[in-house]
């Protein structure tokens, strides 16, 4: 089991290229992916949204990649061009604004295209290599903290989904009783109204306690539960995503807990009920967090 949130970080240096990459991952029904990548690794977003999918399945996840270039293995390349138009426009558009034409150096060296590194093919792949190689260090990362925080989370789930068995168990030994105390209630109740003015025919109160029986029984939510539960501890054993199936059984469980609570009129029954669905909920908010 692991957790959908966590931390992780990758850093790498390679011919004065230094990669430093961060994945954060946080709750999130589906997959959601932001990249933020450095300009020139643009088009190497694809590959890095493939290498995620590799290793997530839910979560809201953001990458973030950062690049150091050491001075000596860049290659600066200066469009002179593109400078004396930016400069010829700029003069322009302050003559026609009345304004000074004030045009510095620091100025047209920030326009875009006017300074630049000058980088080959071979070093481009490189470059791309290695910043999948930074993404994959801190997916790793992350997996190891996504892991060890889901081994606390299935220790809660567990704790919780234990005691979720414990009421229920109690539950199943109070029916009978419920059953019968209701049946006794209508018999003095009964036998107080007609008060010896008329003989109580014994069919007529066996249907009658039928029929309570009937509307009082909860055996088969009773064994739902007991199965949603048994698939619940299953699904704790398994590796692997599966906190999917975790949600659907919880809503499953607290359907059933429902049910018994609206049936049964008994307020033994209705406090375990209460106590159940505490559990349940406690189970709910925990398996938000499971991948």
């Amino acid at each position: 089991m692991r957790s959908m949130t966590g931390f992780g970080s990758g850093a790498v240096e390679e011919k004065g290229v230094s990669l430093r990459a961060e994945v954060r991952a946080v709750n999130h029904r589906h997959l959601q992916l932001k990249l933020r990548l450095p300009p020139e690794f643009t088009h190497v977003e694809p590959d890095v949204e493939e290498l995620v999918r590799a290793h997530l399945e839910r979560g809201a996840v953001t990458v973030s990649v950062f690049l150091s270039v050491a001075g000596a293995a860049v290659e600066v390349e200066v469009d002179g061009a593109a400078a004396a138009r930016y400069h010829k426009e700029l003069v322009k558009l302050a003559k026609e604004l009345g304004l000074a034409p004030n045009v510095s150096l620091d100025t047209l060296c920030s326009l875009p295209g006017v300074v630049g590194s000058r980088v080959g093919e071979k070093e481009h792949a490189r470059e791309a290599r290695l910043l999948l190689k930074v993404v994959k260090a801190a997916l790793d990362d992350l997996g190891v903290m996504r892991e060890r925080e889901g081994k606390a989370l299935a220790s809660d789930l567990a704790k919780h989904a234990a005691a979720v068995e414990r009421v229920l168990k109690t539950v199943e030994k109070r029916m009978p009783t419920v059953v019968r105390e209701h049946q006794q209630a209508l018999e003095k109740r009964v036998t107080e109204l007609l008060d010896g003015r008329y003989q109580l025919q014994p069919a007529d109160l066996a249907r009658e306690a039928a029929l309570i029986a009937d509307k009082l029984d909860v055996s088969e939510e009773l064994s739902r539960l007991n199965s949603h539960m048994a698939q619940l501890d299953a699904l704790f054993e398994r590796t692997g995503p599966v906190g999917r199936q975790l949600d659907f059984l919880v809503q499953e469980l607290l359907r059933e807990a429902n049910t018994i609570g609206s049936k049964c009129n008994d307020a033994a029954v209705a406090h375990a009920v209460v106590e159940i669905k505490t559990h349940i909920e406690r189970l709910r908010e925990q398996v938000q967090n499971v991948e």
